[in-house]
């Protein structure tokens, strides 16, 4: 039975976190490491699809679990928010590397095209019919509701590097276009990472034992699944050329807004808190942007996310001209010289697919007489900064980072 799909309105995401705050010190430290299985996630928070596209903000998630636990019983889901901010800062440092994936990604592609036995065995995994039970179940549930416990993509992405011995690139893509909280920099380098690309040489190895421990009700009432027994007890890394040096990040800084502007949304964030009063808004929703289409389930999730934005800045703004869904850069032209606007304001993109078609909107908006201004979250004008290494060197900023924002 395939589950409701995930309500993607504000309204929802704020009773999710409702919901959340009681279990997000201690009993969430403790139980969050579990897999239970669909419809059984309740040790976990369930709010990433929100905030991975900014429904609501890392900022007033913390502030509500700040208002009801300490910054120390509160640590690791606190540390989680963190995660997905480093990141992003450390793709921002390296762009290269998203580049480098999507190359990566379309020679993978035309592999499957040609290659008979690679396009058999990639179907058999992703419809999970390989004969190993739990990866066959993490599959399905992927599918059928958008969602995997954060141990299980570990393990699922582990199993298909080194135990099916299928491209890591696809398996990422895979992810990307079913997650409704895929996001390219964490989805991207959490599988790198698994792979021993992202920190070179360590990698992260799926075993039955482990999978037994944090999964036993979900997989092991009835005795050992199926096909564990399968599983590789090797997790050889992989190689690559070596990556370009970190580039400085360049953030634009801090702007005023004006009048005669206008507030362009898009499913990067949808969060409404912009600087600026505008004359209309409107949201930026490109109909494709990967190489393969978006699941049905991602697809409705963003349309519904983006529509409930465009509706609240209605409310938030009422002297905004109406605003609409907009899927190519002419259409944005159009919009902005429709409303004689001197200027379009967004929040900042981060790499991925979305980003690579800024610069393009850049100089469209240019050649109407209109300036595309882009503004920084201080959330993340704070964190990136820290994300050259490893998570740890931000994490030690993290009680600085609380106080800077307000909620120490």
């Amino acid at each position: 039975m395939i589950p409701k799909a995930t309500p993607a309105t504000r309204a929802a995401a704020i009773e999710r976190l409702g919901a959340f705050l009681p279990r997000a010190g201690h009993q969430y430290r403790r139980d969050r490491n579990r897999d239970r299985g669909p419809g059984q996630h309740s040790n976990v928070s369930g709010l990433s699809p929100y905030i991975r596209h900014r429904v609501v903000s890392e900022s007033e998630v913390l502030k509500a679990v700040l208002y009801q636990h300490t910054v120390a019983s509160a640590e690791k889901f606190i540390d989680e928010v963190y995660w997905r901010s480093y990141w992003k800062g450390w793709l921002e440092h390296r762009p290269d590397v998203w580049s480098r994936y999507l190359e990566q990604l379309r020679g993978s592609l035309r592999a499957v095209d040609t290659d008979r036995g690679l396009r058999n065995a990639c179907e058999e995994a992703v419809t999970g019919r390989t004969g190993i039970e739990p990866f066959d179940a993490w599959a399905q549930e992927l599918i059928s509701t958008g969602y995997l416990h954060n141990h299980a993509r570990m393990w699922f992405s582990s199993i298909w590097i080194f135990t099916l011995k299928l491209p890591w690139e696809l398996g990422a893509d895979f992810f990307l276009r079913h997650l409704l909280d895929g996001d390219p920099a964490s989805n991207t380098l959490s599988w790198r990472w698994v792979a021993g690309l992202h920190t070179r040489g360590k990698t992260y190895l799926a075993t039955a034992d482990n999978i037994e421990k944090y999964a036993s009700t979900r997989f092991f009432a009835d005795g050992p699944p199926l096909g564990l027994t399968r599983l590789s007890s090797r997790a050889d890394p992989l190689v690559e050329e070596a990556l370009p040096a970190a580039v400085p990040l360049s953030l634009p800084e801090p702007v005023d807004a004006t009048s005669g502007s206008g507030l362009l949304l898009t499913e990067e964030d949808l969060y409404l808190d912009a600087p600026l009063a505008p004359r209309a808004v409107a949201l930026w929703m490109p109909s494709a942007m990967h190489p393969l289409p978006a699941s049905d389930l991602v697809s409705a999730f963003k349309a519904e996310a983006g529509q409930d934005a465009l509706e609240g800045a209605r409310k938030r703004w009422p002297q905004a001209r109406e605003g609409s869904a907009l899927s190519s850069v002419p259409q944005i032209v159009d919009w902005a010289r429709q409303h004689a606007l001197e200027q379009v304001y967004m929040a900042y993109i981060p790499q991925g697919h979305l980003s690579m078609q800024v610069a393009e909107l850049r100089q469209a908006l240019i050649d109407v007489d209109c300036r595309l201004r882009v503004f920084v979250r201080d959330f993340d004008r704070l964190a990136w900064p820290h994300a050259t290494k490893g998570f740890f060197q931000l994490k030690r900023q993290i009680p600085r980072m609380l106080e800077a924002l307000g909620l120490a």
